[in-house]
Protein backbone atom coordinates (compact mmCIF):
# COMPACT_ATOMS: atom_id res chain seq x y z
CA UNK A 1 0.00 0.00 0.00
CA UNK A 2 1.24 3.48 -0.81
CA UNK A 3 2.14 6.04 1.84
CA UNK A 4 -0.52 8.33 0.38
CA UNK A 5 -3.24 5.70 0.82
CA UNK A 6 -2.16 4.80 4.35
CA UNK A 7 -1.80 8.43 5.34
CA UNK A 8 -5.32 9.24 4.18
CA UNK A 9 -6.74 6.09 5.77
CA UNK A 10 -5.15 6.64 9.18
CA UNK A 11 -5.64 10.41 9.13
CA UNK A 12 -9.33 10.11 8.25
CA UNK A 13 -9.79 7.31 10.78
CA UNK A 14 -8.32 9.63 13.43
CA UNK A 15 -10.61 12.47 12.35
CA UNK A 16 -13.77 10.36 12.51
CA UNK A 17 -12.91 8.47 15.68
CA UNK A 18 -12.11 11.65 17.62
CA UNK A 19 -14.82 13.78 16.00
CA UNK A 20 -17.75 11.41 16.13
CA UNK A 21 -16.73 10.34 19.63
CA UNK A 22 -17.47 13.91 20.70
CA UNK A 23 -20.92 13.67 19.13
CA UNK A 24 -21.51 10.36 20.89
CA UNK A 25 -20.33 11.66 24.24
CA UNK A 26 -22.69 14.62 24.03
CA UNK A 27 -25.71 12.73 22.67
CA UNK A 28 -25.70 9.24 24.18
CA UNK A 29 -27.23 8.66 27.60
CA UNK A 30 -25.18 8.04 30.74
CA UNK A 31 -21.88 9.47 29.50
CA UNK A 32 -20.15 12.15 31.57
CA UNK A 33 -20.33 14.49 28.56
CA UNK A 34 -24.06 14.01 27.94
CA UNK A 35 -25.83 17.25 27.09
CA UNK A 36 -22.70 19.40 27.01
CA UNK A 37 -23.74 21.00 23.72
CA UNK A 38 -22.69 22.57 20.46
CA UNK A 39 -19.58 24.37 21.72
CA UNK A 40 -18.14 21.05 22.86
CA UNK A 41 -18.98 19.41 19.52
CA UNK A 42 -17.47 22.16 17.37
CA UNK A 43 -14.37 22.38 19.55
CA UNK A 44 -13.91 18.62 19.46
CA UNK A 45 -14.15 18.52 15.68
CA UNK A 46 -11.65 21.36 15.31
CA UNK A 47 -9.18 19.45 17.48
CA UNK A 48 -9.92 16.21 15.61
CA UNK A 49 -8.93 17.91 12.35
CA UNK A 50 -5.59 19.01 13.83
CA UNK A 51 -4.70 15.49 14.86
CA UNK A 52 -6.11 13.81 11.75
CA UNK A 53 -4.07 16.10 9.49
CA UNK A 54 -0.97 15.57 11.63
CA UNK A 55 -1.24 11.77 11.44
CA UNK A 56 -1.78 11.85 7.67
CA UNK A 57 1.22 14.14 7.13
CA UNK A 58 3.54 12.00 9.23
CA UNK A 59 2.49 8.77 7.52
CA UNK A 60 3.12 10.27 4.12
CA UNK A 61 0.12 11.84 2.36
CA UNK A 62 -0.69 15.48 1.71
CA UNK A 63 -3.29 15.22 4.48
CA UNK A 64 -6.48 16.05 2.64
CA UNK A 65 -8.56 13.60 4.77
CA UNK A 66 -11.52 14.80 2.71
CA UNK A 67 -12.53 13.81 -0.85
CA UNK A 68 -13.83 17.32 -1.52
CA UNK A 69 -10.43 18.78 -0.67
CA UNK A 70 -8.77 16.19 -2.89
CA UNK A 71 -11.05 17.18 -5.78
CA UNK A 72 -10.55 20.88 -5.03
CA UNK A 73 -6.76 20.52 -5.04
CA UNK A 74 -6.91 18.57 -8.30
CA UNK A 75 -9.10 21.29 -9.81
CA UNK A 76 -6.64 23.96 -8.71
CA UNK A 77 -3.49 22.14 -9.85
CA UNK A 78 -4.69 19.98 -12.73
CA UNK A 79 -3.10 16.93 -11.10
CA UNK A 80 -5.66 14.09 -10.95
CA UNK A 81 -3.44 10.99 -10.86
CA UNK A 82 -3.71 10.36 -7.10
CA UNK A 83 -7.38 11.27 -6.65
CA UNK A 84 -8.62 7.67 -6.64
CA UNK A 85 -5.97 6.55 -4.14
CA UNK A 86 -6.74 9.44 -1.80
CA UNK A 87 -10.51 8.98 -1.88
CA UNK A 88 -10.25 5.22 -1.34
CA UNK A 89 -8.10 5.78 1.75
CA UNK A 90 -10.44 8.47 3.05
CA UNK A 91 -13.57 6.36 2.68
CA UNK A 92 -12.07 3.29 4.31
CA UNK A 93 -10.59 5.40 7.10
CA UNK A 94 -13.93 7.07 7.76
CA UNK A 95 -15.70 3.72 7.97
CA UNK A 96 -13.06 2.30 10.31
CA UNK A 97 -13.28 5.38 12.54
CA UNK A 98 -17.07 5.07 12.73
CA UNK A 99 -16.80 1.39 13.62
CA UNK A 100 -14.44 2.24 16.47
CA UNK A 101 -16.87 4.86 17.80
CA UNK A 102 -19.58 2.21 17.94
CA UNK A 103 -17.26 -0.20 19.78
CA UNK A 104 -16.07 2.46 22.22
CA UNK A 105 -19.59 3.52 23.23
CA UNK A 106 -21.08 0.03 23.03
CA UNK A 107 -23.01 0.00 26.36
CA UNK A 108 -24.58 3.41 25.69
CA UNK A 109 -26.47 2.67 22.47
CA UNK A 110 -29.17 0.60 24.13
CA UNK A 111 -29.51 3.15 26.94
CA UNK A 112 -30.38 5.88 24.40
CA UNK A 113 -33.91 5.92 22.98
CA UNK A 114 -33.40 8.62 20.33
CA UNK A 115 -32.86 7.13 16.85
CA UNK A 116 -32.00 10.50 15.28
CA UNK A 117 -29.48 11.14 18.03
CA UNK A 118 -27.84 7.78 17.44
CA UNK A 119 -27.58 8.55 13.73
CA UNK A 120 -26.01 11.92 14.55
CA UNK A 121 -23.12 10.04 16.17
CA UNK A 122 -22.29 8.83 12.65
CA UNK A 123 -23.45 11.34 10.04
CA UNK A 124 -25.14 14.69 9.57
CA UNK A 125 -28.71 15.86 9.08
CA UNK A 126 -30.14 19.35 8.60
CA UNK A 127 -31.70 21.40 11.36
CA UNK A 128 -34.39 22.39 8.83
CA UNK A 129 -34.83 20.07 5.86
CA UNK A 130 -34.74 22.26 2.76
CA UNK A 131 -32.78 20.78 -0.13
CA UNK A 132 -31.69 24.03 -1.88
CA UNK A 133 -30.79 25.74 1.41
CA UNK A 134 -29.01 22.65 2.75
CA UNK A 135 -27.02 22.31 -0.47
CA UNK A 136 -26.03 25.97 -0.39
CA UNK A 137 -24.91 25.64 3.24
CA UNK A 138 -22.62 22.74 2.39
CA UNK A 139 -21.28 24.52 -0.71
CA UNK A 140 -20.49 27.70 1.23
CA UNK A 141 -18.91 25.86 4.16
CA UNK A 142 -16.68 23.74 1.95
CA UNK A 143 -15.77 26.66 -0.31
CA UNK A 144 -14.49 28.52 2.74
CA UNK A 145 -12.66 25.44 4.01
CA UNK A 146 -10.83 25.00 0.72
CA UNK A 147 -10.16 28.70 0.07
CA UNK A 148 -8.81 29.53 3.52
CA UNK A 149 -6.80 26.29 3.75
CA UNK A 150 -5.18 27.15 0.41
CA UNK A 151 -4.34 30.60 1.77
CA UNK A 152 -2.82 29.09 4.94
CA UNK A 153 -0.44 26.92 2.91
CA UNK A 154 0.21 29.46 0.16
CA UNK A 155 3.71 30.64 -0.69
CA UNK A 156 2.13 34.09 -1.02
CA UNK A 157 1.60 34.06 2.75
CA UNK A 158 4.81 32.32 3.78
CA UNK A 159 7.43 31.13 1.25
CA UNK A 160 7.71 27.38 1.61
CA UNK A 161 4.49 27.22 3.61
CA UNK A 162 3.95 27.53 7.37
CA UNK A 163 6.42 26.01 9.85
CA UNK A 164 5.87 22.33 10.73
CA UNK A 165 2.80 21.86 12.92
CA UNK A 166 1.42 25.34 12.36
CA UNK A 167 -0.59 24.44 9.26
CA UNK A 168 -2.65 21.66 10.93
CA UNK A 169 -3.31 23.91 13.92
CA UNK A 170 -4.62 26.73 11.72
CA UNK A 171 -6.79 24.35 9.69
CA UNK A 172 -8.25 23.03 12.94
CA UNK A 173 -9.08 26.58 14.01
CA UNK A 174 -10.67 27.12 10.60
CA UNK A 175 -12.92 24.07 10.98
CA UNK A 176 -13.83 25.18 14.51
CA UNK A 177 -14.82 28.60 13.12
CA UNK A 178 -16.83 27.03 10.29
CA UNK A 179 -18.66 24.88 12.82
CA UNK A 180 -19.50 27.82 15.05
CA UNK A 181 -20.58 30.15 12.25
CA UNK A 182 -21.83 28.02 9.37
CA UNK A 183 -22.35 24.58 10.87
CA UNK A 184 -25.63 25.13 12.70
CA UNK A 185 -27.76 24.62 9.58
CA UNK A 186 -26.63 21.19 8.37
CA UNK A 187 -24.11 19.96 10.92
CA UNK A 188 -21.33 21.01 8.48
CA UNK A 189 -20.30 17.75 6.88
CA UNK A 190 -17.99 19.70 4.49
CA UNK A 191 -16.46 16.28 3.77
CA UNK A 192 -18.14 13.48 1.77
CA UNK A 193 -16.13 10.72 3.48
CA UNK A 194 -16.91 12.10 6.93
CA UNK A 195 -20.62 11.72 6.18
CA UNK A 196 -21.02 8.87 3.72
CA UNK A 197 -18.55 6.42 5.29
CA UNK A 198 -20.09 6.54 8.77
CA UNK A 199 -23.61 6.58 7.28
CA UNK A 200 -22.85 3.26 5.57
CA UNK A 201 -21.49 1.88 8.85
CA UNK A 202 -24.63 3.06 10.66
CA UNK A 203 -26.75 1.20 8.11
CA UNK A 204 -24.74 -2.01 8.54
CA UNK A 205 -24.23 -2.17 12.29
CA UNK A 206 -26.69 -3.90 14.66
CA UNK A 207 -27.32 -0.76 16.73
CA UNK A 208 -30.25 -1.17 19.11
CA UNK A 209 -33.20 1.04 18.08
CA UNK A 210 -31.17 2.93 15.51
CA UNK A 211 -33.94 3.83 13.08
CA UNK A 212 -33.18 4.65 9.44
CA UNK A 213 -29.86 5.95 8.12
CA UNK A 214 -31.29 9.11 6.51
CA UNK A 215 -30.63 8.13 2.91
CA UNK A 216 -33.12 10.76 1.70
CA UNK A 217 -30.55 13.39 2.74
CA UNK A 218 -27.30 11.53 2.03
CA UNK A 219 -26.61 13.03 -1.41
CA UNK A 220 -26.38 16.60 -0.08
CA UNK A 221 -23.31 16.19 2.20
CA UNK A 222 -21.58 14.48 -0.73
CA UNK A 223 -22.55 16.73 -3.63
CA UNK A 224 -22.47 20.05 -1.74
CA UNK A 225 -18.88 19.70 -0.50
CA UNK A 226 -17.63 18.50 -3.89
CA UNK A 227 -19.22 21.50 -5.63
CA UNK A 228 -17.94 23.93 -3.01
CA UNK A 229 -14.40 22.59 -3.13
CA UNK A 230 -14.32 22.51 -6.93
CA UNK A 231 -15.47 26.14 -7.08
CA UNK A 232 -12.81 27.07 -4.53
CA UNK A 233 -10.22 25.17 -6.57
CA UNK A 234 -11.13 27.25 -9.61
CA UNK A 235 -10.84 30.42 -7.50
CA UNK A 236 -7.44 29.36 -6.14
CA UNK A 237 -6.24 28.69 -9.68
CA UNK A 238 -7.56 31.99 -11.03
CA UNK A 239 -6.15 34.02 -8.13
CA UNK A 240 -2.87 32.05 -8.07
CA UNK A 241 -3.12 31.60 -4.31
Amino acid sequence: MSAAFMGELLGTMTLILLGNSVNAGVILKDTYAHGSGWIVITTGWGLAVIFGVTVALVVGSNAHINPAVTIGVATATGEWAQVGVYIAGQMLGAMLGALLVWVHYYPHWERTDDPAGKRACFCTSPAVYNVPANMISEIIGTFMLMLVAAAIFSDNLSPGGPPPGVGPFLVGLLVWCIGLGIGGTTGYAINPARDLGPRIVHALLPISGKGDSGWNYAAIPVAGPVIGAALAGLAVRALQI
